[in-house]
């Protein structure tokens, strides 16, 4: 009998890690690699977030801190959804975790029995399936094709929806598509269920403010506030404050579900980290122009590597709403031999030969749940992602 848990067997280790370490362990070996896997923006924590930590320590803010959150940090939150998303939440509604991934898991954890269902449209973020799986709970992907956006569509949310769906998680901007729903695309949604009362809405938001060409961002709460008693809103400072290592995410949503999270919170991690918190306070409260400015910088980028994506061969790359990655298509590869002989079958083996040829670390598209394909992110500089478009350019135009 095996001494690790049985659970185990149910997770898959994260694809977006691994392909990360891959890539981090051939530059050590000395090969010139670009690693395009990690969702981490390339641009530094702003200066007046940095200096608010610097202050929290010299000030002595090191202790513990409430497991769910400090008081300045959830009256920030509150003001956020307020100000930006027009839905209204008390401090007891509030909850603060190391991390928007933290976050989403204690939710899980605190409402899925076993065979209890969750909707998630693919492609997802690798970590969705795996997370209801380690709660007990049984994954129903609904695939979202290229040819609806990558969007979930209502009717296919009708048909996905039985007796056992407790949760749909959507995430918009999405991970890994950059797919964003217009609030007309949310209203249809959120239609099909105000039908089905038993069924609640887990919203992933933390590419909110990563959205191009006059792009307006809504939240299922605040598109159908008959939701809002079963709405949980997910968010945190990582990506638009370019805060991935402070490790701050938060949430809003009905007390009764927040304090079964923060039971979970207080048995696992108990509080986040106090200085990060107070770092938080101050991306939340502070200067915001640095996120149009960085948002010019990430759409530039994406123009650049879909344009050149596009002219690769057997490589079609549709053009995203926001967050900063791109999700192109490979089957025009598929069935082709690669410069090392070796015959491309399907995306993984695509983007393995990409990398051990060229040199460049990009996610496979079944990874996410749908492929042949594979996520880029874009989120590193624009040298490198010039460079890694033109070796993606040569690889594809020497399969045979």
């Amino acid at each position: 009998m095996s001494f690790l848990a049985a659970a185990l067997d149910r997770v898959k280790p994260s694809a977006t890690i691994a392909v990360t370490d891959k890539a981090r362990a051939l530059k050590a070996a000395g090969r010139n690699v670009i690693g395009l896997g990690a969702g981490e923006p390339d641009f530094d924590t702003p200066a007046n977030i940095k200096l608010a930590a610097i202050r929290a320590i010299e000030a002595g803010k090191t202790k513990y801190t409430a497991v769910d959150g400090i008081p300045e940090l959830k009256d920030a939150i509150i003001a956020k959804f307020q100000r930006e998303n027009g839905v209204a939440y008390k401090p007891n509604q509030v909850i603060v975790g190391t991390g928007g991934k933290q976050v989403l898991y204690n939710a899980l954890m605190a409402t899925i029995n076993p065979g209890d269902e969750v909707i998630i449209p693919a492609p997802y973020w690798v970590s969705y399936p795996e997370m209801v799986a380690l709660a007990g709970g049984e994954p129903v992907p609904v695939v979202c094709t290229a040819g609806t956006g990558f969007k979930l569509q209502a009717e296919a949310l009708e048909r996905a929806i039985t007796p056992k769906t407790k949760w749909v998680i959507l995430c918009s901007p999405s991970n890994p598509t950059g797919a964003a729903y217009t609030k007309s695309e949310l209203k249809a949604l959120t239609d099909v269920l105000m039908k089905h009362p038993h069924v609640w809405v887990m919203t992933d938001d933390m590419y909110e403010h990563l959205v191009y060409d006059d792009f307006q961002f809504t939240t299922v709460a605040q598109v159908e506030p008959g939701l809002y008693d079963r709405t949980l809103t997910v968010n945190g400072v990582s990506k638009a404050y370019c805060m991935t290592g402070w490790r701050i995410g938060y949430a809003g949503g009905p007390a009764h579900l927040i304090k079964a999270m923060a039971t979970i919170q207080s048995q696992s991690t108990s509080n986040p980290c106090s200085i990060a918190q107070w770092a938080s306070v101050e991306a939340l409260n502070g200067p915001q122009e640095f996120i149009p400015a960085n948002n010019k910088v990430f759409k530039e980028r994406r123009d650049l590597v879909v344009s050149m994506l596009n002219q690769a061969s057997g490589i079609e790359c549709p053009r995203p709403e926001g967050a900063f990655y791109v999700y192109p298509s490979c089957a025009g590869t598929i069935g082709k031999k690669a410069p090392s002989g070796n015959l491309i079958s399907n995306d993984e083996q695509f983007v393995t030969e990409l990398l051990e040829t060229e040199g460049v670390a990009v996610v496979q598209g079944s990874a996410f749940g749908l492929g042949p394909a594979f996520r880029i992110s874009y989120a590193t500089k624009t040298s490198d992602l010039e460079d890694a478009c033109k070796r993606i350019q040569r690889f594809c135009g020497n399969l045979r």
